[in-house]
């Protein structure tokens, strides 16, 4: 077996949707603390070895609709590359030692990763077909990751925090799922049943309303009591307008340019995104580490 197709079929490029680890040793003010940086890299690196291990998965349990798919079908499982045994017997090596690194880390994260693995398993096995559910099931991945990188270092993460997460990762997914729409077209549901129910004015509007209720949530956890005591001033509130053009400039990239499909390489092409994550991060570090 060749090593890359499988580095290929394990997707390193989406190894940047684990970066959610990150966020609870950033606002918990630990961004410097040598261990817990520590901590936090092997907690992300254990999450890409999860991923991948779902996202291998995932690949052979959908290699023959894939295979008809006009981008899915490059993919090294449905294209013939990569050979579903050796996938799984690789998504199997990945899944173990994902979970034996969450345990060498504490309880807690262990816990977490195991819950990761089993709702995309269980994700992969037949709920991606559950109308609304599928994407709720992928953006609480994202919560899980956030909550593990705060499990790990054992340090607290706002409620607020992880409603503004859920938010956010849910409108990453429904644009996905706008881009696959407008991709497939009339044999969208062919493809994926539960995108038979979906339409794109209904898509257009979640993502409306999501886009607003995930500022609202940001925005109360800068002003929450509890955040306000834990970093000694209301001034977090100054980084909203950043997490309002970011939002705004990704709605109208995924609405206007049915650029949906892929988070990542929005953000790779887009310059004001990059600006506006760039003000977000260096204006918060200015409020939390002043």
């Amino acid at each position: 077996m060749s090593p890359l197709p499988l580095l290929s079929a394990m997707r390193p490029r989406q190894w940047s949707k684990n970066v959610f680890v990150f966020a609870g040793i950033v606002f918990a003010g630990r961004l410097f603390d040598r261990g817990a940086e520590i901590r936090v890299l092997a907690c992300f690196a254990l999450f890409c070895a999860a991923s991948s291990a779902v996202y291998l998965a995932n690949d052979v349990a959908d290699r023959e609709s894939d295979a008809h798919h006009p981008r899915k079908r490059l993919r090294p499982i449905p294209a013939g590359r990569l050979s579903p045994a050796a996938a799984t017997v690789a998504a199997a090596i990945l899944a173990a030692a994902a979970l034996f690194a969450a345990r060498a880390l504490n309880r807690a994260t262990f816990a977490l990763a195991a819950a990761y693995l089993l709702g995309t398993g269980a994700y992969t096995l037949g709920l991606k077909r559950v109308f609304i559910l599928d994407v709720m099931i992928v953006a609480a991945g994202f919560v899980v990751r956030a909550a593990a990188g705060a499990a790990c270092i054992d340090a607290e993460i706002s409620p607020w925090l992880l409603v503004c997460s859920f938010l956010l990762a849910l409108f990453l997914a429904l644009g996905k799922r706008r881009a696959e729409l407008v991709l497939l077209g009339p044999e969208a549901s062919t493809h994926r049943t539960a995108l038979g129910k979906y339409s794109v004015p209904l898509l257009d509007s979640w993502l409306t309303a999501l886009s607003g209720a995930a500022i609202v949530s940001y925005a109360l956890y800068t002003q929450s009591p509890r955040t306000v005591e834990h970093f000694g001033t209301a001034n977090l509130v100054y980084t909203v307008p950043f997490v309002i053009y970011g939002l705004f400039r990704y709605q109208h990239q995924v609405l206007q340019r049915d650029a949906g499909g892929d988070p990542g390489n929005v953000l790779l092409r887009d310059r004001a995104l990059w600006v506006a994550l760039a003000g977000w991060a260096v204006s918060a570090a200015a409020v939390i580490y002043r």
